[in-house]
């Protein structure tokens, strides 16, 4: 079984795109806090990319900002690819399958609705 469920915060506003087959696709990135601290008593985070499809991806893309705080249900994708210069890079991110607007930094009260695909 591949699952992942994670909340964080979006280090930037989302970045969404079509493909040439027009399918939108959203990318953006969760901060997500590790659950102790390190040697020094700081927080430390994981920063986790994120990839959502269809309509989700423009509910996301058109409102949610960086800072704002959602979790992720998905699964985790590793892919591979070759660069220009030769060299093979590996990705892994997070294929999203439920997005939950939680809250925004400014407003933590506020709360979102939940989008499922």
């Amino acid at each position: 079984m591949n699952k992942i469920i994670i909340l964080g915060r979006l280090t930037k506003d989302p970045e969404v795109r079509y493909t040439p087959q027009q399918k939108v696709v959203c990318s953006f990135t969760l901060a997500v806090d590790r659950p102790f601290k390190n040697e020094k008593g700081e927080k430390e985070a994981d920063f986790i990319p994120v990839v959502v499809w269809g309509k989700a991806a423009e509910m996301v893309g058109n409102s949610c900002q960086k800072g704002h705080r959602l979790l992720v249900e998905g699964r985790m994708q590793i892919r591979n690819f070759d660069a220009k210069d030769g060299t093979k890079h590996w990705v892994t991110e997070i294929i999203a399958s439920n997005v939950e607007f939680v809250e925004r930094k400014e407003k933590q009260d506020k709360q979102f609705d939940e989008v499922d695909f």
